[in-house]
């Protein structure tokens, strides 16, 4: 997230990177406020357009800790302008609206008028989850790769997605040409690697390696 801030080409990929990486759950969240899905769509790319256009977090103080309470403060911001400006093109103001602060200590973001805001909410957390999830078994499987252990990451990765009700370890062993007992062993160490990967991403949207544990349980609770 650090490396995101600024005005630098490598700050301005990096923002890129973090847009890219997290569209999903700023979809989800936008998507239960849309009339639509492309207009949910719609105000998504709009919504990264302005935080890639003004270096949207340069002003985020690090000390405040998450990028995912930045995003979802963010987003909420947004939509509320939208909002506004909705209803001054109904008035015939017709000035566009240009700010994506996020809530700060001194000036709390507009939140978007929600009578059910904890479902988007947790709509969000759950998306951030998975995305987080999902780079985790990218980096994985390359570390995999490069280990020359493709084959076995593949024919284990169901034990790590929750998709081996209907396999068995025996038919993975000798798939693997593997006893059942190295397998199980294998499927332990690829866990621990897959929180270990969850950890590493986890480290790249928080400002202090202490709340690492803190977010993890956090996502992990999202994922139920």
């Amino acid at each position: 997230m650090l490396e995101a801030r600024g005005d630098s080409a490598e700050a301005k990929s990096a923002l890129g990177d973090l847009c890219a990486a997290y569209y999903a759950p700023v979809f989800a969240f936008i998507r239960r406020n849309a009339p639509d899905e492309d207009s949910a769509r719609d105000l998504t790319q709009e919504f990264f357009a302005r935080l890639l256009a003004r270096g949207g977090i340069a002003g985020v103080d690090p000390q405040r800790g998450r990028f995912r309470s930045f995003l979802l403060g963010a987003v909420k911001h947004f939509l509320g302008d939208m909002r506004d400006h909705d209803r001054r093109l109904k008035r015939g103001a017709g000035r566009p609206i240009e700010s994506l602060d996020a809530e700060t200590g001194a000036s709390p973001g507009l939140q978007a008028p929600d009578l059910h805001a904890a479902a988007p909410d947790r709509e969000f957390d759950h998306k951030w989850a998975l995305t987080l999830l999902d780079l985790a078994l990218a980096a994985l499987a390359q570390e995999y790769k490069e280990a020359g252990k493709s084959a076995q990451f593949e024919a284990l990765k169901p034990w790590l997605t929750g998709d081996s009700g209907n396999l068995s370890q025996a038919e993975a062993a000798r798939q693997l040409d593997m006893n059942e007992g190295a397998v199980k062993v294998a499927i332990h160490r690829l866990r621990r690697r897959l929180r270990d990967a969850i950890k590493n991403e986890i480290s790249h949207t928080v400002k202090d390696r202490a709340d690492i544990d803190g977010e993890m349980r956090e996502l992990l609770e999202a994922l139920i």
